[in-house]
């Protein structure tokens, strides 16, 4: 049914619990994961001297989460390769779907980049995000 999954890695905790759900079903549906991490740069720092080094790395750290996600999954013999995008999280989760043509995103209840207190009642931010303009199903794990 799902032939590629978007999984939307945050690099949080939550996230490593999920990887044992996407496991199972991208085995279960022999289906490939696309891993994403999204990281978002303070731009009040862009004028510093220090930025690009910021900006490497967010970048560094960003693959790393990614390489970890894909290793474990490949070692687990589920097809698997990763994406690491800088910008707006939700916006970026979208695109890549639609782009990847994935079946099905997964992805964590709340991520590290949640800043509303109402939403984090239910939904962080950007699975509330995810869920309105998604064009496939979304699983989202708590």
């Amino acid at each position: 049914m799902f032939h590629k999954i978007l999984f939307a890695h945050d690099g949080g905790m939550l996230a490593e619990r999920v990887l044992v759900y996407l496991e199972h079903m991208a085995r279960v549906e022999e289906a490939e994961v696309i891993v994403l991490h999204v990281y978002d740069l303070p731009e009040r720092y862009a004028t510093t001297d220090g930025y690009e080094a910021l900006q490497e790395q967010y970048k560094a750290v960003a693959q790393e989460v990614i390489d970890d996600a894909v290793a474990y999954l490949e070692e687990q013999e589920v097809s698997a390769r990763g994406f690491i995008v800088s910008g707006d999280c939700a916006r970026a989760i979208l695109e890549v779907a639609d782009r990847e043509e994935a079946g099905l995103i997964v992805m964590g209840s709340r991520g590290m980049t949640n800043r509303s207190p109402i939403a984090d009642l239910v939904l962080g931010n950007v699975a509330q995000e995810v869920l309105r303009h998604a064009h496939c199903p979304v699983l989202v794990v708590p």
